[in-house]
């Protein structure tokens, strides 16, 4: 972490139902109150539509160091949050995604394979994660991330010097 400061979120909900007024927003707020209860810092949440605009627009403003998006994971040609992460990100860390649906397929069985649930680290070092909009799915990417943001952190900020 950049020095002992407490990690700051900001989550953006991607849904073009609940940014267009016609569905409530739980998963965000489940996500507000999940973090909040570990500790991590929640500087703000934004909605968004399914928008390749509107997604980096969050991403040029928020000055959080994690950016946490929830939705726009699946295989539908309206699930673009992933494919615009991955057009912006220096890496792209596999093993997230991984851990992620095989956690879920213990669940939801194979469906979990459709998830293109995602952890990266832009060229200015912040961190973004893509989740899946369901509260089941949130709470199980949710404990992998907070058991790996703060090493994470740190890892990305070490230029120098040897591993931890």
């Amino acid at each position: 972490m950049r020095g002992s400061t407490v990690l700051d979120f900001h989550i953006v909900v991607v849904s073009d139902r609940i940014a267009g007024g016609e569905s409530i927003d739980v998963s965000g707020e489940k996500a507000v109150e999940y973090l909040a209860s570990r500790g991590f810092k929640v500087s703000g949440k934004t909605v968004v539509g399914n928008s390749y605009r509107d997604i980096v627009r969050v991403l040029r403003e928020s000055k959080s160091r994690v950016i946490l998006f929830i939705g726009g994971t699946g295989p539908s040609p309206r699930d673009i949050t992933v494919d615009v992460l991955e057009s912006l990100a220096w890496r792209e860390l596999p093993g997230f995604g991984e851990a992620f649906r095989r956690l879920s397929s213990s669940t939801i069985g194979h469906r979990a394979i459709l998830s293109r649930a995602g952890l990266y680290i832009l060229p200015d070092g912040r961190i973004t994660v893509a989740l899946p909009g369901s509260t089941q799915a949130l709470e199980v990417g949710l404990s992998i991330l907070v058991d790996i943001v703060g090493h994470l952190a740190e890892e990305v900020d070490r230029f120098e010097g040897p591993h931890r």
